[in-house]
């Protein structure tokens, strides 16, 4: 359990300058690697419009970028994510922009090839002993890379106290090894360091597993990409949910074997995050239906136990939930993941912060829904939309 409980947050009223805050706002973070820069832009993005965050959950890189802002105060948040993707982009520096996109596809591969020969600073090194001859058993005998610099850089940049024990909640996932079993990481019930967050992103057969009380942990992704699902099932108040995804789960058919190994790991790793949230509206639409069912019955049956239970069951807080995803250039093919050069990892940072400006432009069915207390699920990058609505 967590030395202290968190202290409780005021239930005031709060706006941010394009929306009108419910109780509880989470930022939700996928894994994908180099992607990650994409949401350190949406996080930027989102306390220059004044958004406040009370819960951030994350997968993988989403855990690594979720911790550094439970982990800081609002104003160092920026900062300490600024220090972390400079560091771990440091060895690639920014080549000049070539107006083709067959040149661009090329470097960028080149870029991802480094990193698998060289390792990426402040996250993992290569082993000198390829794992096929070391023994049996061993760390150096379960992954190609060393993971041991990314605890420097997260003890460097979290302050542990502060997110186990500060106003914003923390959640981040990992496979246990043995048993395949999900699990989350909480702060409302663990004490959290940089193991939790090294296990959420030890993706094998790249990184070691991570031993934690005496088990051994592996990348969430393996099960699940996003941890939108814990969210929303813990939710116990009125829900503002930023979807931070860096996998598109829909996109137009390959044309090449660089998009099929592309469109593979897109699929791979979307987790199918519409799809989630489409079932979540369909669900609240059963448990409104229910509700409104149950208000017309006459006092008496009301009152039965068996309605009691019912009524107990269809009982929900409203959420909204607002689609950030980002969309990959024609040259970025199947290494996106692990390409971390300063150019790409500056642009992708860019996209971020370009998402939720466009999305802010758009919020007013967003602020309407969270006024009138209703449910819904947003994608307003590229365009308004409401994605069904529970009315």
């Amino acid at each position: 359990m967590a030395d202290t409980e968190p202290p409780p947050r005021s239930s005031r009223k709060r706006r941010a300058a394009a929306l009108p805050l419910p109780d509880c706002v989470a930022l939700v973070l996928q894994g994908g690697g180099a992607l990650g820069s994409y949401q350190a832009g949406v996080i930027e993005g989102l306390a220059a419009s004044g958004i406040e965050i009370d819960w951030v959950a994350g997968i993988s890189i989403g855990a690594v970028n979720a911790a550094i802002v439970a982990g800081n105060p609002p104003e160092r948040r920026v900062e300490r994510l600024t220090r972390f993707w400079e560091k771990v982009s440091s060895s690639l520096p920014s080549f000049p922009i070539f107006p083709n996109d067959q040149i661009r596809e090329w470097l960028h591969e080149w870029s991802a090839g480094f990193v698998m020969a060289a390792g990426v600073p402040g996250f993992f090194t290569p082993r000198m002993i390829p794992p096929l001859m070391a023994t049996p058993g061993t760390m150096g005998a379960l992954s190609f890379y060393d993971s041991a610099p990314l605890k420097a850089t997260l003890d460097e940049l979290v302050d542990w106290d502060l997110l186990n024990n500060g106003p914003v909640r923390l959640s981040v996932g990992a496979v246990d090894v043995e048993s395949g079993n999900f699990n989350y990481f909480d702060t409302s019930q663990t004490r959290i360091d940089a193991r939790h967050i090294m296990a959420s992103g030890a993706l094998p057969p790249g990184l070691p597993p991570i031993e934690i009380d005496g088990r051994m942990w592996w990348d969430g992704g393996l099960v699940s990409n996003t941890p939108l699902t814990h969210v929303l099932d813990n939710q116990s108040e009125p829900l503002l949910a930023f979807q931070v995804d860096l996998f598109a789960a829909a996109t137009e058919c390959p044309k090449t074997i660089m998009d099929v190994m592309a469109r593979e790991k897109e699929i791979r790793f979307s987790s199918r995050t519409r799809q989630i949230s489409d079932q979540v509206m369909k669900l609240r639409q059963e448990r409104e239906a229910i509700r409104k069912v149950i208000a017309k019955l006459p006092p008496e049956l009301r009152d039965d136990a068996d309605v009691k239970a019912l009524a107990a069951r269809a009982a929900e807080q409203p959420v909204n939930l607002v689609h950030l995803i980002y969309r990959a250039n024609e040259w970025e093919g199947g290494s996106r993941d692990f390409e971390f050069s300063a150019r790409t990892m500056r642009e992708h940072w860019a996209a971020g912060r370009a998402a939720v400006n466009e999305t802010m432009a758009n919020a007013e069915l967003v602020a309407h829904n969270i006024e009138t207390g209703r449910s819904a699920s947003f994608d307003l990058a590229l365009r308004p939309q409401l994605i069904p609505s529970t009315e």
